[in-house]
């Protein structure tokens, strides 16, 4: 199911490799949170994050990242879905997003700043 109709029609791609990572850093981030609190939401957080990391991955800028992109995305699927043999954990995600976070939001804030000018 395409979640975000929107996003994969170009929008997705006028953002950065950290504005995207970021997007789906705060999807992986929900999913974290509904983990244990309610099924049905955890999976759909999970599936947004999965449609993002595609989106990205098809991204013609980011074809030099493609191996970190796709070894992201096993990764994930494995700590959420399957038996978490690489051992991750929440705080490793959340350790892990947050440089792209913060970045992303530096990068909103010098835009921001520019259109003052």
């Amino acid at each position: 199911m395409i979640r975000y109709k929107n996003l994969s029609e170009g929008k997705w791609f006028e953002l950065s490799f950290p504005e995207q990572m970021a997007n789906i850093g705060m999807e992986v981030l929900r999913a974290i949170n509904w983990k244990n609190k309610n099924e049905k939401y955890f999976d759909i957080s999970v599936e947004k994050v999965i449609e993002l990391i595609d989106l990205t991955k098809i991204d013609s800028k980011n074809r030099k990242r493609l191996k970190e992109i796709c070894r992201l995305k096993e990764v994930l699927i494995d700590y959420f879905w399957r038996n978490n043999q690489f051992k991750s954990s929440d705080k490793l995600w959340e350790n892990y997003f947050n440089f792209f976070l913060y970045y992303a939001s530096k990068l909103r804030e010098k835009r921001r700043l520019e259109c003052q000018k």
